[in-house]
């Protein structure tokens, strides 16, 4: 059955029952379209488009009407013109090539006597103009531009917003225009212009320099929207034209970033608009949220940042999560700014870790982290460990670090710092990180007046409670280590004023061996067991008895199936048959070297604390070439053996130590190398040989002895060849074009072939930085790829950015890769694809 009209045809469809009826009718219908077509109907040609647009919208192929609508915009008749250019936008987009001959029916339209045909051809342009359409039609845009008319003005400027975004080197066409448009009394244009104006201020430094004289303007006009009384064209909850009220704060935001006097402009309206607009509505909310944010971003007065501050602190109180959310949010990015105004909301914002949004808790979370400070460590520390008693587990891991690393930051003294973090391992203690345990038990052997009381503490602790981990872990330790000061001195009871409770070394014993036969034993409690009992019986205040309890508990581990503790039963076990020398061996283990905790970080990557040092609390990173360090460039230089590059002036100090990294510390374990900063020391200079790769570090031949990591002396290593000579590094050019140079630095290891560490180098060459880097590799189907991400998009003109590689091969195949290269250099975009074979052969070893 053929339908003779649209509102047929969806009666049609309709009335059928099933989906396959649907279907069938849908396919007979676009059969007969496509039969009309083939007979050149002209009379049907407005009915068969109207159809066909509807079996689109039901989602059935209507691709093969594309020529047939380009036909009706031909049409002198204007409902033919609108139908067809409904269908063109409808059916076609940027990337067809049909789209190439809209471009002339655009142009005559455009040109159009009627307004209305010449509105028609702009929101047609505006939806669907691509890169060159844009350039071919953008002089017709800029006249419109000029057009008396407010209804094509309006639709110009949405279509020259479409070009700058397209061809953004083609703003410069419409900046005279857009300023007059700026004095238009028409609603929809000033709108429109305000919209293409900052998105061309985002685009062009130049183009908002040009518009920060037109300050004065845009604040006329937002003072005449908030005096204006009730307007029934363009109200909103009884705010005038909130709309345009939002554009103008974005422009002005734009234009007073770092411009003091047009911030001065700026500061009367701005503090108008956020006194007058009605908080009650949502409406008056997203004003208010746009003044603050524009607030934050210009050169403001500290009193109108202050004024905005409390703005977000309002919204905290507010019943809608959305704009609570939105507060905390905020909070947390302008907390550094102002931090004495945020503190001023601190109730109301631990009163939001109660919340039962999880989302708005974990934004709390971060901004109470980021209140923390001398003063008021004390309450926030004591807010968050009530928190953590009935937090989500999601959240436990990160706030037993950050409370933590607050304690180390910003403690009153080391008494209240051991309690706190003792209060976090009796509440957390299965979701403690493993640097925040061994920064307590550096604490605790650097505190020798405050070891018994930690001993005490933890002895009832373990004694109340075996399931958490981390407190097994640390008062097995501090027992073993301690166990004397206990059986001399007590228990020391919280309450100083009253006598210490004794107890003996059977209590001792029993209480660590109780811990191995726990359902929450575990391997590593049992190695801590082990060496804890161990370093007990060399104690001169354990009795025969227990050492011989002890040595017997030994000896049924040194048939354990497990490796590691097999061997360290029967180490400590031979302990016994050396006499004094046992004594030596397992005394007290030297405190070890204080130094920074490597601890984590809020979403934001902002550190615990207000202050603005960084996030370990030690001396700022030494400035690298005028600027502050990457950290991850200076560590992925050190695994891959390359130096970081020295300050701009070259005067170093002989004498001042390098800042030791994450990366010195894990070689250290493995014997001697070189820093993970390049530098090496006067013994390392006088030998040519370098020290070991991270993957020989990494070896099993590289491991130590387990003892050592309890004061335990390990026994002499058995004679092995050198390790092999770590191979100089080559730097490869892979691409070195259009101001910017990629170099490629592999490193292998001979003891892992196939694994090949690439390090990309990135430098700009011109005097203008690459911005918007985008860098990607292909390797055969033979290889597998594995890319980090780059260390920063911008590489500005004198500096180096990174991005790590590891290719997978064959061992004995040649690594090649597929380069694609994108970036912007001075305005102009570059893409580029090479293929890159220049690494030297046998580089992935093998035969």
């Amino acid at each position: 059955m053929v339908f003779n009209n649209l509102k047929a045809l969806i009666k049609g469809i309709r009335a059928c029952k099933t989906v396959a009826d649907e279907r069938a009718l849908i396919q007979q219908e676009s059969a007969a379209i496509r039969a009309s077509f083939r007979d050149e109907d002209t009379y049907m040609r407005h009915h068969n488009i109207a159809k066909l647009l509807y079996i689109h919208m039901l989602g059935s192929p209507a691709h093969f009407g594309q020529i047939e609508c380009l036909k009706l915009v031909a049409s002198p008749r204007f409902a033919d013109k609108r139908l067809g250019y409904l269908g063109i936008m409808l059916l076609l987009d940027e990337n067809q090539e049909v789209l190439t001959l809209v471009t002339n029916s655009l142009k005559n339209d455009m040109n159009h006597s009627n307004m209305y045909a010449v509105g028609l051809a702009l929101c047609t342009f505006a939806n669907i103009a691509s890169e060159e359409m844009s350039r071919d039609l953008a002089n017709e845009v800029e006249k419109l531009l000029g057009s008396s008319n407010t209804y094509i003005r309006k639709k110009a400027a949405l279509c020259a917003l479409r070009v700058v975004k397209k061809v953004p080197e083609l703003a410069d066409h419409f900046v005279s225009k857009a300023k007059n448009l700026l004095t238009d009394r028409n609603h929809g244009v000033l709108l429109s212009s305000i919209t293409l104006i900052t998105e061309m201020c985002y685009l062009d430094q130049t183009v908002l320099n040009e518009f920060r004289n037109a300050v004065p303007l845009l604040v006329r006009n937002l003072k005449s929207l908030v005096t204006t009384g009730y307007s029934p064209e363009h109200d909103v909850s009884g705010i005038t034209d909130p709309f345009l009220q939002v554009k103008i704060l974005r422009l002005l935001r734009l234009l007073g970033k770092g411009d003091e006097q047009a911030s001065e402009t700026m500061n009367d309206i701005l503090a108008q608009v956020a006194t007058n607009t009605d908080s009650t509505k949502n409406v008056g909310n997203s004003i208010l949220y746009e003044t603050v944010l524009t607030v934050l971003e210009i050169e403001a007065d500290s009193g109108l940042r202050v004024m905005a501050i409390n703005i977000l602190g309002k919204f905290l109180s507010n019943r809608d999560n959305n704009i609570r959310y939105v507060a905390l949010n905020t909070l947390n990015k302008v907390v550094s700014m102002d931090t004495n105004a945020v503190q001023r909301h601190r109730n109301t914002i631990l009163d939001c870790l109660r919340d039962g949004d999880i989302s708005i808790r974990r934004r709390a979370l971060e901004l109470s982290y980021a209140l923390i400070n001398e003063q008021n460590v004390r309450v926030l520390i004591r807010e968050l460990s009530a928190f953590l008693e009935v937090a989500d587990d999601d959240f436990k891991l990160g706030m037993t670090t950050q409370i933590c690393l607050a304690a180390e930051r910003f403690a009153p003294n080391k008494r209240w710092q051991i309690d706190t973090v003792l209060r976090v391992l009796k509440l957390a203690g299965n979701f403690v990180r493993e640097e925040v345990l061994s920064a307590f038990i550096r604490l605790v052997a650097h505190t020798p007046e405050l070891q018994g009381h930690t001993a005490s503490r933890l002895y009832n602790s373990l004694k109340a409670d075996i399931s958490q981990e981390s407190l097994t872990l640390a008062a097995i330790w501090v027992i073993g280590e301690f166990s004397e000061t206990l059986v001399e001195n007590g228990l020391v009871p919280e309450d100083s004023t009253t006598t210490p409770i004794p107890v003996t070394d059977v209590e001792l014993v029993d209480l660590v061996l109780s811990t191995l036969d726990s359902p929450y034993a575990n391997y590593l409690s049992r190695q801590y067991v082990l060496t804890a009992i161990t370093k007990m019986a060399s104690r001169p205040t354990t009795s025969a008895a227990q050492q011989e309890r002890i040595n017997d508990v030994l000896a049924t581990y040194t048939t354990s199936p497990e490796l590691e503790i097999q061997q360290r039963a029967v180490e400590y076990a031979s302990l016994f048959n050396l006499g004094e020398l046992r004594e030596g061996v397992l005394e007290r283990m030297p405190p070890p070297e204080l130094k920074a905790t490597v601890m984590g970080v809020v979403s934001e990557n902002k550190p615990v604390g207000s202050t603005e040092a960084n996030l370990l609390g030690d001396e700022p990173t030494s400035p690298v070439n005028g600027n502050t360090g990457s950290s991850a460039e200076q560590e992925l230089a050190a695994l891959f053996g390359g130096s970081s590059p020295s300050p701009t002036n070259g005067a170093s100090s002989p004498q001042a130590p390098n800042p030791r990294s994450t990366i010195d510390d894990i070689l250290g374990l493995f014997g001697p190398g070189p820093s993970a900063s390049g530098a090496t020391s006067p013994a390392a200079s006088a030998s040519p040989a370098p020290g070991p790769s991270l993957f020989e570090a990494l070896s099993p031949s590289g491991t130590s002895s387990p003892m050592s990591m309890f004061g335990a002396a390990s026994p002499p290593p058995q004679a092995a060849p050198p390790p092999p000579a770590r191979p100089q590094l080559t730097s490869y050019t892979a691409y070195e074009s259009n101001g910017l140079r990629i170099t490629l630095t592999p490193q292998t290891n001979p003891n892992k072939p196939g694994i090949v560490l690439i390090m990309a180098r990135f430098q700009a060459l011109g005097a203008a930085p690459a911005e918007s880097v985008i860098f990607q590799a292909a390797v055969p189907k033979s290889q597998q790829l594995q890319m980090m991400p780059m260390s920063n998009q911008i590489v500005e003109v004198g500096k180096t950015e990174t991005q790590q590689m590891r290719v997978v091969a064959p061992p004995g195949s040649a690594v090649r890769l597929r380069l694609r290269i994108a970036y912007s250099v001075g305005g102009g975009a570059v893409q580029e694809q090479v293929d890159f074979s220049g690494f030297p052969p046998g580089l992935t070893g093998g035969p």
